[in-house]
């Protein structure tokens, strides 16, 4: 079974930046999409950036311009660099990675908090 591993959460001021990182512990064949998540206390989980064989590069509207997904294939591992940090972008970030044939793994979350 493989596993997701993210790293790179922690505290950060206002106009800060972080580099969260996801590695998966194995290869995963047919990797059809990846992406990142958060959630927020009190509100739903939400995607924030993903690249999928469909539609390319995604990023939510909040994010855009100030995020940027990308992954190294040779080290099993999604990134998601983010400038700019604002308050609201404080949550739990998760990672995800689906593959064909129902494939679906989850990380279990980096903490970003944005707080002066």
């Amino acid at each position: 079974q493989v596993q997701l591993v993210e790293s790179g959460g922690g505290l950060v001021q206002p106009g800060g930046s972080l580099r969260l990182s996801c590695a998966a512990s194995g290869s995963i064949a047919r990797i059809n999409f990846r992406g990142w998540y958060r959630q927020a206390p009190g509100k739903e989980r939400e995607l924030v950036a993903s690249i999928d064989s469909v539609r390319g590069t995604f990023y939510a509207d909040s994010v855009t311009g100030r995020f940027t997904i990308s992954r190294d294939d040779a080290k099993n591992t999604v990134y998601l660099r983010m400038n700019k940090l604002k308050p609201d972008d404080t949550a739990v970030y998760y990672c995800n990675i689906k593959a064909y044939y129902a494939v679906d793994y989850w990380g279990r979350g980096t903490l970003v908090t944005v707080t002066s």
